[in-house]
């Protein structure tokens, strides 16, 4: 059976492009480095309160850890995915081609912008 599964409009292309694929990418990232944050605070927490007895300060210390790992881990791991996303569709809109230089480039280009500020 070599028909369609979905009908498409004329001239529309059966694969996603790169910006549409830029929202899942950003959204993935900034879902996949709150739940690291998460855990990695709740590790912290745990390990930072364990001379405390269980008891509400400890608790709140920990969903503090917690919360704020989340959130700084979902900011950073968003903010590559942006970068990365944006320089790729500036790219390929730029060379007006589809390819894996256009990947490799966007990935150079963030690397180099992230660590531009970072001292060494």
């Amino acid at each position: 059976q070599d028909t369609d599964e979905f009908i498409l409009p004329t001239g529309a292309n059966k694969t996603r492009g790169r910006f549409e694929l830029a929202f899942f990418t950003i959204g993935g990232c900034c879902m996949t480095g709150a739940a690291f944050g998460a855990l990695n605070g709740l590790r912290l927490g745990l390990k930072e309160t364990q001379s405390m007895a269980w008891s509400k300060p400890r608790n709140v210390q920990i969903l503090n850890m917690v919360t704020r790992q989340g959130a700084l881990w979902a900011n950073t791991l968003g903010s590559l995915a942006l970068l990365y996303s944006a320089f790729g569709v500036i790219i390929e809109k730029t060379r007006g081609a589809e390819d894996d230089l256009n990947t490799i480039a966007a990935g150079t280009l963030t690397g180099m912008l992230y660590k531009s500020t970072g001292r060494v």
